[in-house]
């Protein structure tokens, strides 16, 4: 922890496919997310088709590779030499999908790359001809989300977490325990949908207009997103066992974008005193493109530098690799687009931007205390960051603290009632404070620096659907 960097992230490194040069690409060589996809033989236009059964591929440029039928071929030979911790090698299981790939010991899955970024520059010695049959057009591919076994959300950005709690605590945002552990709840892993697919307005009981009175009940009012980051879980731990934070980050395979869609009016009536539940379980988003730990190395960063009056982490929370380099510089984009400016031809619009370096914890501080218990994850886990926001307004990732006139991280602090917000005003007119339907939030995130290749992660978009009869 981190990965090193080496040969894969030369930033003079050519692909022989032209798209993979372009300098605006999210997939040059240096970067080779891994995906579940299939050609779309089937309509693109339906993301829900059962018994998704695509092979794993790799991303280079417009294309996605069958790393299967390269493997066949007997081009990835190197990768017969590993095996799993018990000894045993099940190649053929590692390479049919993420979650497969994800239970491959490390070792196997930094080789794969490595392999593959032979294969895949200019002047490799491989047939590039037989390589180009074995790719199929980004455009002609129908994606899945990776199958998510499990999945738990994090709350782990101080700033989101202030926002939200100056909003209804203005004289304490922030409770005990929140600069003490990462805060976080067990999602629902079946409503974990793939980029692309509608997402439909929840209905639910929402909190009586006068105390006392009976709670309402309709489609919901406030419907929100969330700008994340997810980790995909590699190999995970025994049942009462632990992963400690040096090894935390050899237990993630990479990461993806998120949308963890929120019904604010329904959470606002039932989150006490357990926490989430049908506000948030109706849909998560997930980009397909999982960006591996490896091609991230050129963009780490030191986690949060915490206040000299905020405590430390606990031992098994912290290490001198993770307050070097725990973070990630990943900067965020969220951009809206109404049905009336996708009726007039105008493009989308970006609402937000923010960095994923303002997290408090990281992901490693989020593996360690999850497993501190003895909970086991499993290959294909996703674990959410929570919302992502910064200091700015502009870096809010979330409608909810977007449009609300509150600023805590003004001198002095600018603290109003949370029904005080400014909406948002679109190129036509529309405004919006929450999300309407026939809205499309689309996310995206990619990390620059300066001697490397930018390398993104592509898109994580859904449109919001009227909620159904009741």
């Amino acid at each position: 922890m981190p990965y090193p960097i080496d040969e894969t992230h030369d930033p003079n490194l050519e692909s022989w496919l032209e798209s993979a040069n372009d300098p605006n690409t999210d997939f040059p060589i240096q970067n080779l997310p891994f995906v579940d996809y299939e050609p779309a033989d089937q309509s693109i236009s339906d993301p829900l088709i059962d018994d998704f059964a695509g092979p794993l591929g790799v991303v280079i440029g417009d294309q996605v590779l069958d790393i299967n039928k390269v493997f066949d071929a007997g081009l990835l030979e190197g990768l017969l030499a590993y095996e799993d911790d018990s000894g045993a090698t099940d190649i053929d299981y590692w390479l049919h999908a993420v979650n497969g790939l994800a239970s491959a010991p490390s070792g196997f899955r930094h080789e794969l790359r490595q392999q593959l970024s032979r294969l895949l520059r200019k002047g490799t010695d491989a047939d590039t001809k037989q390589l180009r049959d074995w790719m199929t057009p980004v455009a002609e591919c129908r994606f899945d989300a990776p199958s998510i076994r499990d999945y738990t959300d994090f709350y782990a950005s101080l700033y989101h977490a202030t926002n939200v709690g100056s909003m209804f605590r203005p004289d304490n945002p922030l409770l005990p325990n929140y600069k003490h552990i990462p805060i976080g709840y067990h999602g629902r892993a079946s409503s974990i949908v793939p980029s692309g697919t509608p997402v439909r307005r929840p209905i639910g009981q929402q909190a009586p207009a006068e105390d006392g009175g009976m709670p309402n009940f309709g489609p919901c009012k406030m419907l929100d997103y969330e700008m994340e980051m997810g980790a995909i879980i590699a190999r995970g731990n025994e049942l009462g066992e632990s992963i400690s934070i040096t090894d935390a980050e050899d237990h993630i395979l990479g990461l993806c974008i998120l949308n963890d869609w929120s019904a604010r009016d329904l959470q606002k009536w039932e989150y006490q005193p357990l926490g989430p539940f049908l506000a948030k379980n109706f849909a998560s988003t997930v980009s397909p493109y999982i960006v591996t730990m490896e091609a991230l190395a050129p963009f780490r960063c030191p986690a949060f530098e915490r206040d000299a009056k905020d405590p430390q982490p606990l031992p098994y929370m912290d290490s001198d690799a993770n307050r070097k380099a725990g973070g990630f510089d990943i900067t965020l984009e969220v951009h809206l687009s109404t049905k009336q400016m996708r009726d007039k031809g105008i493009d989308p619009v970006r609402i937000s931007k923010g960095n994923f370096k303002d997290m408090y914890w990281t992901f490693a501080q989020m593996v360690a205390h999850h497993t501190v218990n003895g909970c086991n994850l499993q290959p294909g886990d996703l674990l959410g960051s929570g919302t992502v926001s910064g200091t700015a307004r502009d870096a809010r990732g979330s409608l909810l603290e977007l449009t609300w006139d509150g600023d805590p991280f003004a001198n002095p602090p600018v603290l109003v009632p949370g029904t005080q917000r400014t909406p948002l005003k679109m190129p036509t007119g529309e405004e919006r404070k929450f999300l309407q339907d026939g809205d499309e939030v689309i996310m995206k995130a990619y990390c620059e620096r300066d001697g490397f290749r930018r390398i993104g992660f592509g898109e994580c978009r859904g449109v919001i659907e009227p909620a159904r009869s009741v």
